[in-house]
């Protein structure tokens, strides 16, 4: 049986968007009063007094750049929460995190283009399976619907 797994942005990539992201800018973290942010490095909401930084990242192009695909226009890049300093990482068996709303899972080829997406009520063991359901779909992202951001993205395992 087919297993998937939700990945973070790898701890590699974390220093480096630390230094500069993804647009070149350099950091700039700040205290989270609230908490609730969705951090990208440990797949997790923020607790009140953490620092964090809002960061750009462009998760096709770094996925791309391990692969040897060429996305071409597909590549984009957006605002995702990280921790200002290194964290743990997720917890073990996680699941698919940031699943309380409403998601997109955006499907991608080997070559990195949008293979088209799914709006889902629940994020879950079958929406994935849906997503990977045609042979073609290597890659999906999942991404919040209001603003399109990207949370993480799910491989077969």
């Amino acid at each position: 049986m087919t297993t998937y797994t939700a990945r973070p942005v790898d701890p590699t990539v974390l220093k480096e968007l630390r230094s500069a992201d993804d647009a070149g800018r350099g950091m700039v973290p700040a205290l989270d009063e609230e908490g609730g942010a969705p951090l990208r490095c440990c797949l997790r909401r923020s607790e009140p007094g953490e620092r964090i930084a809002l960061v750009s990242y462009a998760p096709l192009r770094r996925w791309a750049a391990e692969t040897g695909a060429e996305p071409g226009p597909y590549d984009e890049q957006g605002p995702v929460f990280i921790h200002a300093e290194e964290c743990a990482g997720p917890a073990a068996g996680s699941g698919y995190p940031f699943a309380d709303a409403h998601r997109v899972l955006r499907r991608y080829s080997a070559e990195g283009h949008i293979l088209g997406g799914e709006l889902v009520d629940a994020l879950d063991d079958e929406a994935v399976r849906r997503a990977f359901a045609d042979p073609s779909v290597v890659l999906v992202h999942v991404r919040a619907v209001e603003y399109g951001c990207f949370f993480y993205e799910v491989r077969r395992a």
